[in-house]
C-alpha cells in the first residue's frame, strides 16, 4: 500500500494506539477520532497525532481528506452509522480493520502470536520481554501497557514479532503465525459467534493458519480440533506433566513462587517470576514455550541463565494482577478480568497466595450481552470471594437489554453481595472492615484505583 497519512477511528483503543505509535515512529502523518479522551490519547497527541473527540467530518484535518494518500484504520467497536466512517466509505478511501493492518505489518516477520479468551495480554507481553532479554531485539504489538517497556509498542532488531491475537470479531484470522500459543477457548463474545462451538471452530481455523513448519503451544485441557498436519503441537500447563510445565513449585513471601521449568530439551531449575500469582507461572510457561520454539527454529537453544534473569525481571502489565497495596494488614490489587474463568482463576490464585485471609471482590460487569450470556457463571466465580461489591454494567458499545442488570448476578452470588455506584465505591470500601481487596473489570472501574489505594493505605 502506498500512502502518506493514516487516520484512526477509535485511536484511543489499546491495540489501535499501538498501531498509531508505530506509524508515528515510521514518519507518517497520524490523526484520529475517539469517543473519550484518555491518558493514551493525550500521549498520542504529545507524540504528534491530531486527535479529536466528536464524530464530525469537519474536524478531520485537511491532509487526511485525500483518498489517494490516506489509509483509514478502524476498530470494530465503531458503529456502521458513524458519520466519519460513512464519509470515508462513501468517498472511496482504503479502509481497513485494525487486524488487517496488523496482518500487513507482520509480513516478513517471525510471528509469535498469543491467542485465547483470557491470559493473552500478559503472556504476549512476557514473550516480548523474553525476546528482548534473550536476543537483545524483537518487536511487539501488545494489548496492554507493559511495565518493562513503558508502552504497548515494542520496536527492536530482528525478525521476531510478538502479537496479541484477539478473537473478538474473528480478528485473529488475519494473522499467519510461525508459533502460536492458545491459552483458552471459552465461551465469550457470543454476540459475535452465537455459540461456544463457533468460538472453538474459529480457534481451530486459527491453528490451520499457522505456517508450515511452525508450532502450536496449546494449554493442556483446551478442547479444540487441531487438524494442521504441517505443524508441531506442544501442550503446556501450570504443573500437570506434559511438554512444558512447572514442577517443585514453592510459595514464597508476598505471593511469589520458585519453581523448575520443564521443557522438551531439559529442566531449567530455580526460576522465579517478577510478578506474583500461580496463574502468572502458567502464563510464563507458555511464554517460555514460545521462546523455545523460536530458538529451535533458529537452530539455537535457550540460555538458562538469561532466561532466569528475564523471568525474574518481568514487571508485568498495567491492570493485570497489579498490586497497589501489599502489607500484612491490607492488600489491594486491580485486574482486567471480565470473563468468569478469568475471575475464578484470579480469585483462586489470590486465595493460594494469601491463605486464611478474607477476600473482598469489586466487580464491574462489561457488556450487556456478556452479562446476559454468562450471569450464572459470573455469580459462581465471584462466590470464590468472601464478599462482593458489584457496580452497574459498563455498556461500552452496546445499548441496554431489558432485564439485564447487575442484579441478576447479585441475586445468585453465594456470599454477601450488594450493588454500589462507581462514584461511591471508594467511600463504601473505606467504611468496610477489609483485608484483601481486588477490583475487576474491563470498563472504567480502573478510574477508582487511585482513590481505593489511598483509602486502603490509610488502613495498612
Amino acid at each position: 500500500m502506498e500512502f502518506k497519512n493514516v487516520y484512526f477511528l477509535g485511536i484511543g483503543g489499546i491495540g489501535m494506539s499501538a498501531l498509531a505509535r508505530y506509524f508515528l515512529h515510521e514518519g507518517y502523518a497520524v490523526a484520529g477520532y475517539d469517543r473519550t479522551r484518555s491518558h493514551l490519547t493525550d500521549e498520542l497527541g504529545a507524540e504528534g497525532a491530531a486527535v479529536h473527540y466528536e464524530d464530525d467530518v469537519r474536524l478531520i484535518p485537511g491532509k487526511f481528506l485525500d483518498p489517494a494518500d490516506t489509509v483509514v484504520v478502524y476498530t470494530p467497536a465503531v458503529p456502521e452509522d458513524h458519520s466519519e466512517y460513512c464519509y470515508f466509505r462513501e468517498h472511496g478511501f482504503c479502509i481497513e480493520k485494525r487486524s488487517q493492518m496488523l496482518g500487513h505489518l507482520s509480513e516478513g516477520k517471525y510471528v509469535m502470536a498469543v491467542a485465547g479468551t483470557h491470559g493473552k495480554t500478559t503472556t504476549s507481553t512476557m514473550v516480548a520481554w523474553l525476546n528482548r532479554v534473550l536476543t537483545g531485539g524483537g518487536s511487539a504489538f501488545l494489548g496492554g501497557i507493559s511495565k518493562n517497556f513503558g508502552g504497548n509498542l515494542v520496536l527492536g532488531c530482528g525478525r521476531r514479532l510478538a502479537v496479541e491475537a484477539d478473537e473478538f470479531d474473528r480478528s485473529f484470522l488475519r494473522l499467519y503465525p510461525d508459533v502460536a500459543v492458545i491459552t483458552s477457548a471459552d465461551a465469550d463474545h457470543l454476540d459475535i459467534y452465537g455459540t461456544h462451538e463457533a468460538v472453538k471452530e474459529a480457534f481451530s481455523q486459527f491453528v490451520r493458519q499457522i505456517r508450515p513448519g511452525g508450532s502450536l503451544i496449546l494449554k493442556q485441557g483446551v478442547d479444540i480440533v487441531v487438524d494442521n498436519p504441517e505443524i508441531t503441537v506442544y501442550r503446556y500447563s501450570f504443573d500437570e506433566t506434559c511438554d512444558f510445565y512447572a514442577r517443585n513449585v514453592q510459595l514464597l513471601e508476598g505471593g511469589h513462587y520458585r519453581y523448575d521449568l520443564v521443557t522438551p530439551s531439559g529442566v531449567i531449575e530455580g526460576c522465579t517470576l517478577g510478578i506474583p500469582g500461580w496463574v502468572n507461572i502458567e502464563n510464563a510457561v507458555a511464554a517460555v514455550a514460545s521462546a523455545w520454539c523460536a530458538a529451535k527454529a533458529e537452530g539455537a537453544r535457550l540460555d538458562a541463565d538469561k532466561l532466569r534473569d528475564a523471568l525474574a525481571s518481568f514487571s508485568g502489565v498495567k491492570r493485570r494482577f497489579e498490586f497497589y497495596v501489599n502489607t500484612p494488614r491490607q492488600v489491594y490489587m486491580d485486574d482486567y478480568a471480565h470473563h468468569p474463568r478469568e475471575l475464578a482463576a484470579t480469585l483462586t490464585s489470590v486465595r493460594r497466595m494469601f491463605p486464611g485471609r478474607r477476600i473482598t471482590a469489586l466487580f464491574q460487569p462489561h457488556l450487556y450481552t456478556r452479562t446476559r450470556d454468562l450471569y450464572a457463571e459470573f455469580a459462581e466465580a465471584l462466590s470464590h470471594a468472601d464478599e462482593v461489591l458489584l457496580l452497574p454494567i459498563y455498556p461500552a458499545r452496546e445499548e441496554p437489554i431489558p432485564g439485564i442488570t447487575s442484579e441478576i448476578i447479585a441475586e445468585r452470588v453465594a456470599v454477601p453481595c450488594r450493588i454500589v455506584d462507581r462514584d461511591r465505591l471508594a467511600d463504601e470500601v473505606a467504611a468496610m472492615d477489609t483485608d484483601v481487596v481486588i477490583s475487576f473489570g474491563a470498563g472504567n472501574i480502573d478510574a477508582c484505583c487511585s482513590a481505593l489505594a489511598e483509602q486502603l493505605k490509610m488502613k495498612s
